[in-house]
């Protein structure tokens, strides 16, 4: 089977992208913010069949508990706004976290209803109602109709890009294949880039230290902005609270982001920008 989802492009064929003000690395930060459920398995620290199972849950909770405000510490003391790939749960359980958002202006996008529940298995119906639901609870609890998507653990069905369209998003983040934006077959919708590689989850569980977290960071920009000399890019630093929120590591996103931002090159900016612009400056 071969995808009817997006046409295979090579970056060297494409014409040039450029990005607002002569920048040219778009840079956004990712930030998932979930809801994790008691009795559900979900992202474990130990792999553990419990319920309940306080130690992964526990781990999961400290980033809705303390995480989270350690790295809005962080985003604020460098001028950044998230771009939030927001469970709807969020919405009635962690509400200080929505509001917190809101006065920050984030970019709000909808990452499933929980993190416990992959997005799979639907029929064509069942799934437009699931995808209605989260996105008008996101709505009502942020005061913006979400733009994008991110599945719970990049999930999609063969239909998602579709009901999406038809609820009146723009672009997803699940295929994380390029560095630039591009056309999905489906009308109207674009792939912003995403990244399962520069994403704290997946590196320091599997042993990676705060330096060489800072040393990535500073590389993925440095390659970058130099492919970008001809046509813009975009970079994505995708953040879990529960993770990168704890204190021996949140001090090396400090770091990462004070050398981001001093760059002139770099374009701070979130995911919904960056399609916005991509839509209206290229050829459809």
């Amino acid at each position: 089977m071969t995808t009817e989802l997006f046409d295979y492009s090579p970056i060297t064929e494409r014409a040039a992208i450029h990005w607002p003000g002569g920048k040219r690395v778009a840079f956004y930060v990712g930030l998932n913010v979930e809801h994790f459920l008691l009795d559900r398995p979900s992202t474990s620290i130990w792999p553990a069949d419990l319920v309940p199972d306080a130690l992964n849950y526990g781990w999961r909770d400290y980033g809705a508990r303390v995480g989270i405000w350690r790295t809005i510490d962080v985003l604020d003391r460098h001028g950044v706004r998230a771009s939030t790939l927001l469970n709807s749960m969020v919405a009635e359980q962690n509400p200080q976290i929505i509001r917190a958002g809101v006065e920050r202006d984030w970019a709000w996008l909808a990452h499933g209803s929980t993190n416990s529940i992959l997005h799979t298995g639907y029929t064509r119906d069942e799934e437009r109602k699931v995808l209605t639901e989260i996105a008008g609870t996101i709505e009502a609890a942020t005061g913006r109709r979400p733009k994008g998507w991110m599945g719970p653990g990049l999930t999609e069905t063969f239909h998602t890009p579709e009901l999406l369209a038809e609820l009146g998003f723009g672009y997803v983040l699940d295929w994380t294949n390029d560095d630039q934006p591009y056309r999905l077959t489906v009308p109207g919708m674009l792939s912003v880039p995403y990244t399962v590689e520069l994403n704290d989850l997946g590196l320091f569980l599997r042993g990676l230290t705060g330096p060489e977290f800072l040393q990535m960071v500073k590389d993925q920009y440095d390659v970058l902005r130099a492919d970008s000399e001809h046509s813009g890019r975009v970079m994505a630093l995708a953040l879990h609270p529960f993770v990168i929120g704890q204190p021996f590591r949140a001090k090396y996103l400090d770091l990462a982001l004070e050398y981001i931002t001093a760059q002139p090159d770099v374009w701070l900016t979130t995911s919904d920008e960056i399609a916005e612009h991509y839509r209206s400056t290229t050829a459809g």
